[in-house]
């Protein structure tokens, strides 16, 4: 291996070099999101089965999964800014495999109803209420703040490496044993996780500041937020982005189907193909270690919108795998970016908070935008419901970028209007 390869390898993987708590997480975590991403797909097709083809359906399932974060999110950040957030992630890890070894059992035993999946559904989203704010919040204790995009970037590409794997394995399965061995894969799965947390040392963590148990934090929080600049703009725009273009999720099963006259085994190939895309940007941006910025959060926006559109005008299905990798590749560019931006900006003691807002925009999102863009790829069918949503991610990206151009002049004029007047004021004085 060459000097500069190796260089290259050990910038890419700092942060798992120098912490040993991290480098239990990550591989956890990797196990962990085997199961999830196998969990989804199935989840994705028993809605579709149950309901015979609804997108209206996939749409209300999505939102009652993630309704919780937008209703109680904030509340887990006031939590994970108090409470040990090890602790937290334990009873939240737990929980989620209780829901799946659940929803196995119903789906073995052949009783299962929409009404079950949609319960679960809920008691999914308000355990991720209480886990994204933890989660989010708790990479910085492992690998503190300097290799943080690095940490976030790795555990991103864990996820999403496991997102090339689980819904091709899951299609494979489903179409061959059924969908019940999915969800027990995913519950298995979780103790991983759990193994990783409870072998940490806790002493080796970088503990941050936290807050004291006052009334009033939850509004405190928000109002920082908001009256913080390097805060409240990427997390308006990521807001946006995320509830009316990252819901192309919701689309996926019904681009299989209904475009492709495909089945579970295409539908697991195409969500493959943007797990290959999204592994790939992680490890880059690992490798970069690069502090984020709005015009880069911008430009990803517009590089999203840009690959949905070429997935609309896909011809058959082997080109829509192929264009699915770029979507994959610019949405995760477009998510670490976000992620280490709000991290980086807050702070110690607001950190919980400021992720669980994070949270809300980008999972609590779903409720609203996941049940509109499934109605619309009901009735006006997927491709046409790509295209608007690429087509909005281009839009919002410009206009950030001409506003950051507008502002930029703004503040050339009045660097050059400065020495001007500080020179007509020392010639009065002289």
């Amino acid at each position: 291996m060459s000097p500069k390869v190796r260089a290259a390898v050990h910038r890419t993987f700092s942060s798992v070099r120098a912490s040993r708590n991290f480098r239990l997480y990550l591989t956890g975590q990797f196990v962990s999101a085997l199961g999830t991403w196998m969990n989804f797909t199935a989840s994705s097709w028993l809605v579709l089965k149950l309901t015979h083809g609804s997108g209206t359906a996939l749409g209300v399932n999505s939102a009652l999964a993630f309704g919780p974060v937008l209703l109680f999110g904030a509340w887990g950040g006031v939590l994970a800014d108090r409470v040990d957030k090890r602790k937290i992630l334990v009873t939240t890890q737990a929980a989620y495999a209780v829901v799946a070894l659940t929803l196995s059992a119903l789906v073995y035993l052949g009783g299962i109803h929409l009404w079950m999946v949609y319960v679960l559904s809920v008691v999914f989203g308000l355990i991720t209420a209480m886990d994204n704010p933890a989660r989010q919040s708790f990479y910085i204790e492992m690998v503190g703040e300097e290799t943080l995009t690095n940490a976030v970037s790795l555990n991103s590409a864990a996820f999403t490496g496991a997102r090339v794997i689980g819904p091709a394995v899951a299609g494979i399965l489903i179409a061959t044993v059924g969908m019940a061995i999915c969800f027990a894969v995913d519950a298995v799965s979780y103790l991983a996780v759990l193994g990783a947390l409870l072998a940490m040392r806790a002493d080796e963590l970088h503990r941050q500041r936290r807050t004291t148990r006052e009334k009033g934090h939850l509004v405190a929080g928000i109002k920082y937020v908001w009256h913080t600049d390097e805060l409240r703009r990427p997390l308006l725009l990521m807001a946006v982005v995320f509830t009316f273009v990252f819901q192309w999720q919701v689309l996926v099963p019904l681009m299989a189907e209904r475009a492709f006259s495909a089945g579970a085994r295409e539908f697991g190939f195409l969500s493959a193909a943007a797990g290959v895309g999204s592994f790939v940007a992680a490890l880059l941006m690992a490798n970069r270690n690069a502090r984020p910025t709005m015009r880069r959060l911008a430009t990803f926006a517009i590089a999203v919108g840009l690959a949905m559109i070429g997935v609309a005008l896909s011809p058959n299905l082997w080109v829509g795998v192929v264009a699915m990798v770029p979507v994959g590749f610019f949405a995760m560019s477009f998510m670490i970016n976000g992620n280490t931006m709000l991290q980086l900006s807050a702070r110690p003691e607001a950190r919980g908070r400021v992720m669980a807002l994070y949270g809300v925009v980008f999972l609590g999102s779903t409720p609203i935008g996941g049940p509109i863009v499934g109605l619309l790829g009901e009735h006006l069918g997927p491709r046409k419901d790509f295209v608007a949503a690429g087509l909005a991610a281009v839009i919002v990206g410009l206009s950030v970028l001409w506003a950051r151009q507008r502002a930029a002049a703004g503040t050339a004029e009045n660097a050059v209007a400065e020495p001007d007047q500080t020179q007509a004021n020392v010639g009065v004085v002289t």
